[in-house]
C-alpha cells in the first residue's frame, strides 16, 4: 500500500445547487456519475492532494462550476468514491465465494476470493483502488466512515478463514486476523508492482493461496 502523505485540511464546502427529483438514469445522474468516473480514475493515479476539482471537472467534459450542481466540495466526491469502492469490494467477494456452494472447499472459496479482490484492485475498480491508495491521504474527518466500511470487509474475511479454520482448513494455532491482514496486505501491494498486462492474475492469487496453505517449506521439512 502506497505510503501515506500528509492529509490538507478538509476542502471549504459549497453548497450544491437544489436538484429536481428526476428518474434514474436522467441527464442530472449521467451528469453525477460522470464527475464520480473520472474522479476515481484521477485519485487513483494522482493522490487525494493532487487531484483538483478543475482536473475532475475536465476530465468528466464539463466546467468546473458545473460540478458544484452535484457536490459541495471535493471531500463531497473523494467521499462516494471512497465508499463505493468499498461496498463494490465486499458485494464482489460475497457474491463470488456464495456462488460457489458449500461443496466447495474453503481453499478453493479463499482462492476465488483473493483473484475477485485482485481483479477488481488492479484491472477493473477505479473506486476501490482509489480507496486503497487514498485512505491514508484524506482529512481526518472523513476517515471514521471509511474505517468502519474497511473493518466491515475485513470482518467478511475473518469469516471465511475463521470457517475454514472450524472445517480443520487451517491449522488451530494461527491467529485468523494477523492472518487476513497478511492476505490482503499482499494482495493491496499488488497496485505497486503488479502488471496484469505481463501477469495473470489468477496465477498471482494461487500463488499466495499455496503459501498460506502450504508454506514455503519444501516437502513439508
Amino acid at each position: 500500500m502506497a505510503l501515506a502523505k500528509k492529509a490538507r485540511p478538509a476542502s471549504p464546502r459549497r453548497k450544491p445547487v437544489a436538484l429536481q427529483k428526476e428518474k434514474p438514469g436522467g441527464k442530472s445522474a449521467l451528469s453525477r456519475m460522470q464527475i464520480l468516473d473520472a474522479a476515481a480514475q484521477l485519485f487513483r493515479r494522482r493522490g487525494y492532494t493532487e487531484t483538483t476539482l478543475r482536473q475532475i471537472a475536465k476530465a468528466a467534459g464539463m466546467q468546473a462550476g458545473s460540478i458544484y450542481y452535484h457536490f459541495g466540495s471535493k471531500d463531497e466526491i473523494v467521499d462516494e468514491v471512497l465508499a463505493t469502492g468499498m461496498k463494490d469490494i465486499y458485494k464482489l467477494v460475497e457474491k463470488t465465494i456464495d456462488d460457489l456452494g458449500a461443496g466447495s472447499s474453503y481453499r478453493e472459496r479463499i482462492e476465488r476470493g483473493m483473484i475477485a479482490h485482485l481483479d477488481l484492485l488492479l484491472t477493473k475498480g477505479d473506486y476501490f483502488s482509489s480507496n486503497i491508495r487514498l485512505y491514508g491521504q484524506i482529512p481526518e474527518a472523513l476517515r471514521p466512515k471509511h474505517l468502519h466500511l474497511r473493518q466491515r470487509y475485513g470482518r467478511l474475511w475473518d469469516q471465511i478463514l475463521r470457517e475454514a479454520q472450524q472445517a480443520g482448513e487451517i491449522r488451530r494455532d494461527v491467529k485468523i486476523v494477523p492472518l487476513r491482514m497478511f492476505i490482503l496486505g499482499a494482495l493491496n501491494w499488488t497496485m505497486e508492482w503488479f502488471d496484469p498486462q505481463r501477469y495473470s492474475v489468477a496465477d498471482f492469487a494461487r500463488q499466495i493461496n499455496a503459501v498460506v496453505f502450504e508454506g514455503i517449506k519444501v516437502n513439508g521439512k
